[in-house]
């Protein structure tokens, strides 16, 4: 095999095209069998294997500067730079990350697993090598089209254009936003047009023609408008080019020996230029090419059972009897849930694209209107609208009803993809609700709940793995929360609190500090903002509490008990209070359960941390008044 060969871009420049052929159609089936083996993103991936091979061969990396955006597209970039070994261990613990990674190897600049963010990295790294002292490296920057529906992605365009810095934009257009056809005429032209010996005459042209005297000043002018007709009648309409970057395209992003050309022709002629690319996502995988939602972009789905099952489930119930109901989403209908209603109540679903900020302030403005926006969006790209929560919808009061999937730690992706920054960022928002579902029934609950809040955002939470199925009985209502298990009245010295999917945790270390003697109460507080008085209440009586959550400790839900606590028992012996929650670290990907375990937020890491906060408090009685019990995070 040609790709055993293959241990950096070095080992490429001598390939034939005969070889070439072969080692794409190598790699596609590399991709293919790693991902069926670990998961991960494919479609995407079998889709810029050309590309990948002529930037490669065009550019000197890693000297010079490759970013990708998003990351998921660059798999066949790790294969080419030395790391086909590894993908043995694709996304497991401690083995190869499904993103670019700087820890990995010097070929990776950013992990950029975030949209539209990479002609902002662009803008400044080829800023950087363009003063003095620096070191003066080329930058290639590959944009998906679905990136360049994210409002960053113009920012960082119009600053490109305005600074004039040296940098290549390659869009990779697989057909999904832009035109999905190439024509000849408009390639043949698009080549002549980005070849440097036409420019150069070009320029000597309009030269002399500025210098006919009296003349000249008019011909010039008439010389432009033609090339603009021109322009408006072969090529897509100049929007690159009013921003000052130059725009060639489209090219056929699997014709090896032309993009090559494009390439060398677009390094050569410097500035900020824009190479539009066209590819075909999924390709050479019959599945993908044939998959009409996604071309297999991951292996993800939505599985009967899951959260995100019973989502759509209440959604639709929900929309059945609420015509003001509408559904939004930033790109991501199908892993949100959402395309069951959009089938059903197509002129009620809108996909903003990779645009969260503008869902958010849309969103409100449903709300102002009459509508009732539900805005389904991954935990983890929530942060991103912060400000437009927080002002646009909080300030002015508006029922917006935020859905957080993959909320808490979720695994394969890694540390851009953990939703553990959700309840400390949004409790802090004046007036939401937010909700915390632990099983699949109470997530529709509490989407039905939701819709009666109306003063006010609303935001409901949910993990990415399996959903807990209970009975009637143990669903609660309303923003009450819901006593799981009482201590005898006689024993009651530890009180866990289990924050969504960890209640069964909560649930099981109860069995172990009870199978110690030890009396315990758990409660399901389902309704993280506002707490409810009840459960603090209950949970104050006891001699001990542990709050435990998928997210970060610190400023999380847990805090806020510890202080709710402190001020409803001040003058009282207070409970000693253990926070239990995820660090403010960025976590590697693993599997959740087993990150879950490491991080003591399994039934024996609750039960551990229960226990060692007895021994504290027996220990400091040794040496101090035993009503001495101040709270201990």
């Amino acid at each position: 095999m040609i790709l055993e060969s293959i241990t950096s871009p070095a080992d490429l420049r001598g390939l034939s095209p005969e070889q070439l052929e072969i080692l794409a159609f190598e790699i596609r089936q590399f991709i293919v069998d790693a991902v069926t083996e670990h998961g991960g993103h494919l479609g995407s991936n079998l889709g810029v294997v050309e590309l990948t091979l002529a930037i490669h061969r065009v550019f000197d990396t890693p000297d010079d500067i490759v970013l990708w955006d998003t990351g998921h597209q660059a798999y066949v970039h790790k294969i080419v730079t030395g790391r086909q070994a590894e993908f043995s261990h694709l996304r497991e613990a401690g083995g190869l990350s499904g993103y670019p990674s700087r820890a990995e190897s010097p070929y990776d600049w950013i992990e950029n697993s975030h949209a539209s963010t990479i002609l902002s990295y662009a803008h400044g790294l080829a800023t950087a090598q363009q003063m003095e002292g620096g070191e003066g490296r080329r930058v290639i920057a590959v944009i998906g089209d679905g990136s360049m529906t994210g409002g960053m992605a113009f920012e960082g365009l119009n600053n490109l254009g305005h600074s004039g810095t040296n940098c290549v934009i390659i869009l990779n257009d697989n057909g999904r936003s832009y035109a999905p056809t190439i024509s000849k005429l408009g390639d043949t032209l698009a080549r002549i047009r980005n070849n440097p010996v036409y420019l150069r005459r070009q320029a000597r042209l309009e030269k002399l023609v500025g210098e006919v005297p009296l003349f000249g000043d008019r011909l010039e002018r008439g010389v432009e408008a033609a090339k603009a007709a021109i322009r408006e009648m072969w090529e897509p309409p100049a929007f690159f080019e009013t921003l000052g970057v130059r725009y060639t395209g489209p090219f056929d992003g699997h014709d090896l020996a032309g993009l090559e050309a494009a390439l060398r022709d677009a390094a050569e002629l410097g500035g900020p230029h824009v190479i539009h690319v066209l590819t075909q996502k999924g390709r050479g995988y019959a599945p993908a090419e044939n998959d009409p939602i996604k071309r297999l972009h991951d292996t993800s789905e939505s599985k009967p059972g899951s959260y995100t099952a019973g989502f759509t489930e209440a959604l639709l119930k929900e929309a059945a009897v609420h015509p003001e109901l509408v559904a939004i989403t930033a790109a991501m209908p199908d892993s949100t849930g959402l395309l069951a209603f959009k089938d059903r109540f197509p002129q009620r679903f809108f996909d903003v694209g990779i645009a969260e900020q503008h869902a958010v302030t849309a969103a409100t403005g449903m709300a102002m209107g009459g509508l009732r926006p539900v805005v389904a969006v991954y935990a983890t790209f929530m942060s991103r609208a912060f400000d437009q929560v927080l002002y646009d919808v909080g300030l002015h009061g508006q029922p917006v009803i935020f859905c957080l999937d993959r909320a808490g730690i979720t695994g394969d992706d890694g540390a851009s993809h953990h939703g553990v920054m959700d309840m400390a960022l949004f409790s802090k928002v004046p007036g939401i609700t937010m909700f915390a579902p632990s099983s699949y029934q109470e997530l529709q609950q509490m989407l039905h709940d939701a819709i009666d809040c109306t003063d006010g955002p609303v935001m409901i939470r949910w993990p990415k793995t399996a959903a807990r199925h209970v009975d009637p009985e143990e669903v609660g209502a309303g923003l009450a929360g819901r006593q799981v298990r009482a201590a005898p009245a006689d024993r009651r010295d530890v009180c866990l609190i289990g924050v969504g999917k960890l209640l069964e945790a909560c649930e099981q270390a109860a069995e172990i500090l009870a199978s110690d003697g030890y009396g315990v109460t758990v409660w399901d507080p389902r309704v993280i903002r506002p707490l409810d008085h009840a459960m603090l209440a209950d949970a104050a009586g006891h001699r001990f509490v542990v709050t435990a959550e998928d997210g970060v400790r610190e400023g999380g839900v847990g805090s806020a008990i510890a202080d709710q606590l402190a001020e409803l028992t001040a003058g009282v012996p207070a409970p000693r209070v253990r926070v239990l929650g995820t660090p403010v670290a960025f976590i590697p990907h693993g599997r959740p359960d087993s990150i879950l375990t490491e991080l003591g937020l399994d039934a024996p890491g609750i039960a551990a941390s229960a226990l060692a906060l007895i021994g504290a408090e027996q220990t400091a009685q040794l040496g101090s008044d035993p009503s001495d019990r101040s709270n201990d995070q």
